[in-house]
């Protein structure tokens, strides 16, 4: 029986990318009862990570389902864990369109989506509808701040939907990369990153103290940069983080007609980028602290480099829309391979 995803990518690539988008999830919602994308079964090495179980270490990046409309579909192709948002405190809409745009050669996606979703109120009430049902692994709902609210009162921010949403989640993600909300980088300097994760770490320790608080950083940082990440997420005890986000670099794709479009890259293109940051931060951070590799995935073996080294968990995103379910399938294979020659 051919892959149905093949059929539906032509069809699916002569849309606006973002209206393919929005169909593809709702298809993946209809599709899940007729059981089309169901991943097949595969021997699993379950991994406790973040003091969670993970039934595989292959998970879907924030962005992809951003207020929670397909996450019982997505855990049907295969997934290890999905991660929704990133949610806002109020709801916006985002940059104006067009705002993605691929490359398809390249297999790689610009956006400048810019955090649009349909805040946290919305949000609460998807997700408290969802856990009427046990999901079969982790669920994980990435936050961030108000586009129109400053860095001074990102705090607040982060800090209501943390509020909002802590006995909803399995863990969650303080995104402080996005390159489409103006400013919001910036929280990445040490200092502003202290002040930051300080009050939401006492917030949380008062709120639910089991729940794993995760940080998302940009692949674009400096080596100095990074060791004043690791330092602040080692003193201050942060039990996670994600490595990375897009990129706003066009080193990759410098001659690509697209080049010039603002907005954060992903897919292939990140993947040299990406892998070589993390690296740098499993080598900057104890092992108590658990590392996601993201940023390129677009083959199996993508994906199992990142657990080789040193990612406790990978995420994908971008290479999904060019290579549909089956690249879940595949990355799962690659990095059970890894998991299975670590433990001989």
């Amino acid at each position: 029986m051919p892959d149905p995803y093949s059929l539906l990518k032509p069809l699916l690539f002569r849309l606006d990318p973002e209206r393919a988008h929005g169909l593809g999830l709702r298809g993946l919602r209809l599709a899940r009862p007729l059981g089309l994308f169901r991943a097949p079964a595969l021997p699993e090495r379950e991994l406790r990570v973040l003091g969670l179980r993970f039934p595989n270490p292959v998970g879907v990046a924030a962005g992809l389902d951003k207020d929670a409309e397909a996450v019982a579909a997505l855990f049907a192709l295969g997934f290890g864990f999905v991660e929704v948002g990133t949610v806002t405190p109020r709801p916006q809409a985002g940059n104006p369109r067009p705002r993605l745009y691929r490359l398809v050669r390249e297999e790689g996606l610009i956006n400048r989506m810019g955090f649009n979703n349909a805040g946290l109120q919305a949000l609460r009430r998807r997700l408290e509808s969802l856990r009427r049902e046990s999901l079969p692994g982790p669920l994980g709902v990435n936050i961030g701040r108000n586009k129109t609210t400053p860095n001074e009162e990102a705090l607040a921010d982060y800090r209501n939907c943390l509020e909002g949403l802590h006995e909803l989640a399995d863990y969650v993600v303080l995104n402080i990369s996005s390159p489409n909300t103006p400013g919001l980088r910036e929280l990445q300097s040490r200092e502003a990153l202290h002040a930051l994760l300080e009050p939401l770490l006492e917030c949380r320790d008062r709120l639910r103290p089991s729940l794993p608080l995760v940080l998302k950083v940009a692949p674009d940082l400096e080596e100095q940069e990074i060791e004043a990440i690791c330092s602040v997420v080692e003193n201050l005890g942060l039990e996670g983080l994600i490595s990375g986000n897009t990129t706003r670099s066009r080193a990759e794709i410098a001659s690509h007609a697209l080049a010039g479009e603002e907005g954060g890259l992903s897919g292939a293109p990140l993947l040299k980028r990406s892998n070589r940051v993390l690296e740098l931060f499993r080598a900057g951070l104890p092992p108590s602290v658990a590392l996601i590799g993201a940023g390129g995935i677009t083959r199996g073996e993508h994906a199992a480099a990142k657990l080789q080294r040193g990612a406790d968990l990978v995420q994908v995103y971008s290479g999904l829309i060019f290579r549909g379910p089956a690249l879940v399938t595949e990355c799962r294979r690659s990095c059970l391979d890894v998991l299975q020659r670590e433990a001989q």
